[in-house]
């Protein structure tokens, strides 16, 4: 088998007091080349410092790291090589225009001028900015911006990409044309690790999701298989003016897997939909029960399944 392109073997990261905060639990994570892998957790699980200290841009505690066979603290020069990120905020050079900003970055990787202005013209084309080549990067949209981006983490052909909430406060149509990117360099064989809090990205995009929480991961594995893991085909939502006491009436009907609370109500989880809904129904009727919705298990039920509903600063 060949050597993962990403490896994380017990990372630990302690950010030093008062209190000390122990963001990363003693991680281990193996990503495979040319796969598209997915980190997924709440607000403070340890996402970011895992990206971080596989980006060099933080030193783990303890544990190692390799990307693309380099280990990070040891050589983190060879491996910001191997390597291309976008972040979740624009870092773009504003005192230069769009085409200069793949062109310098290129510049730094060592291409002479030569190679580093067909690059720039070429990824341009690919990313469909060439009309705005001359342009500076501040006049460019959100959606935009991140193609811009995206196409300098490229420029110098890595290994491995890092995308950080790479769709964040995007509209549905820039979220489709990064989409379509990434599976492009997917099929190209570059490596991508990415965080989001978009479940339908993860499970449209990625090969296999971890998911994170208190600095541990949880779960591991293709999102179809994440989604079978909860034991239910069916989720019931059911919106209620009031659940008090009826969650054990719930339980004791055939089929019930769990009822767990939702912002409208209750979310039932069963193993079949037959028959089970008139039940559920009847059984609510005198809760104030105005909306019945029937759907199949996702990703985010998974998510929501393991690291509860509270709110996360």
């Amino acid at each position: 088998m060949d050597e993962p392109a990403i490896a994380v073997a017990g990372l630990v990261k302690v950010y030093p007091g008062p209190p000390p905060v122990r963001a990363v639990d003693g991680v281990d994570l193996e990503v495979h080349p040319g796969e598209t892998f997915g980190l997924l957790g709440p607000n403070g699980a340890g996402k970011t410092t895992i990206v971080g200290v596989c980006t060099t841009r933080v030193r783990a505690s303890a544990g190692t790291v390799k990307v693309a066979g380099v280990d990070v603290a040891a050589d983190p020069s060879r491996v910001k090589a191997h390597i291309g990120v976008v972040p979740q905020f624009n870092t773009l050079d504003r005192a230069l225009s769009v085409w200069q900003n793949l062109y310098y970055h290129c510049r730094y990787f060592g291409m002479t001028r030569r190679d580093a202005r067909r690059r720039a013209d070429e990824l341009l084309e690919r990313f469909r900015l060439d009309d705005k080549a001359i342009g500076m990067t501040m006049m460019l949209s959100g959606g935009m911006a991140q193609r811009l981006q995206l196409a300098r983490a490229v420029a110098h052909r890595p290994r491995v990409l890092f995308l950080d909430e790479p769709t964040a406060g995007l509209d549905p149509q820039s979220r489709l044309a990064l989409w379509e990117v990434v599976d492009e360099l997917k099929a190209e064989g570059v490596t991508v690790l990415l965080t989001t809090h978009y479940m339908e990205e993860a499970d449209i995009l990625c090969n296999r999701v971890a998911i994170v929480d208190h600095g541990r991961v949880l779960v591991c594995g293709p999102p179809a298989e994440l989604r079978r893991s909860i034991g239910a085909e069916t989720v019931v939502d059911l919106h209620l003016a009031d659940s008090a006491g009826l969650v054990p009436a719930l339980e004791a009907l055939p089929g019930v897997v769990r009822v767990e609370p939702s912002p409208n109500g209750l979310r039932v989880l069963a193993a079949s939909a037959d028959r089970l809904v008139p039940q559920l129904v009847e059984a609510a009727l005198g809760h104030g029960l105005h909306d019945v919705s029937v759907a199949e298990p996702t990703l985010e039920t998974v998510f929501i399944s393991l690291t509860g509903r509270e709110l996360r600063d």
